[in-house]
């Protein structure tokens, strides 16, 4: 082993660890093959992500549905408690919906502007799509933003547990046959009753039912809000 030979250079070394760029054509595809490979590897993640969160929606509202209305000792509070449980799910799901978003728009921009020309050549009208895919790489960002995340994941699949767990405080606060055991009315006499079962703790009434009118409020706006229009806003009858 020749130990006077000179260290490599600097030049040297970073021509070493470069790697190299496609040279053919055919080296150009095999690279967009690969990349769409991972690109829908790294969404069908996110995706099964937002999936975990809507099944543990579904359980929670399920099970606090089951423990309340089961027995007329348990309070309509736990009901309360499912719908903030629900809303701080929504919350989470919304924001791994927007690194969905992320990769589904990577995705759908090689599919439509790459893929679909090689299977059904069209007229392209976006013939700068790399260069706008490059420069989502080089700096990612988020396509929409959180509250429009929350939007869409209500209409998809939260509205109608909301709902549920609406008409189930309803018809808690509102039977006296599941809030005390050995009555047998089924519906309350006044609204006053009603209010009066409403209350939590030393709270009255009135304020929860006015908290939770509000926050039905909120949710009817942002179900019925359209939605913003964004690069890939179309997906045809396929979308998440």
């Amino acid at each position: 082993m020749d130990e006077t030979r000179e260290p490599p250079s600097a030049d040297n070394i970073a021509r070493w660890e470069a790697p190299p760029f496609p040279a053919s054509s055919s080296e150009y595809i095999t690279v967009l093959a690969h990349y769409h490979r991972a690109e829908m590897g790294r969404m069908a993640g996110w995706r099964d992500r937002i999936d975990r969160t809507t099944n543990w929606a579904i359980t929670g509202v399920a099970a606090m549905l089951s423990l309340s209305l089961s027995s007329p000792t348990s309070h309509h509070g736990i009901l309360l408690f499912a719908i903030v449980l629900v809303q701080l799910l929504l919350l989470i799901e919304a924001r791994r919906y927007r690194f969905f978003d992320v990769y589904r728009g990577r995705v759908r921009r090689l599919e439509k502007h790459y893929f679909a020309q090689i299977l059904a050549p069209l007229p392209d009208q976006s013939a700068g799509w790399a260069e706008i895919l490059g420069q989502d790489l080089r700096r990612p960002r988020f396509l929409i933003p959180l509250h429009v995340a929350m939007s869409r994941r209500l209409k998809r699949n939260y509205l109608w547990m909301f709902l549920i767990l609406l008409l189930a405080w309803v018809l808690k606060i509102s039977t006296p046959k599941l809030q005390e055991e050995g009555t047998a009315r089924e519906l309350a006499w006044s609204f006053d009753e009603v209010i009066g079962s409403a209350a939590f703790g030393p709270i009255s009434g009135w304020i929860i039912l006015i908290c939770v009118a509000a926050f039905y409020c909120w949710l009817a706006y942002a179900a019925l809000r359209p939605d913003v229009e964004t690069v890939e806003a179309t997906y045809g009858e396929v979308h998440v």
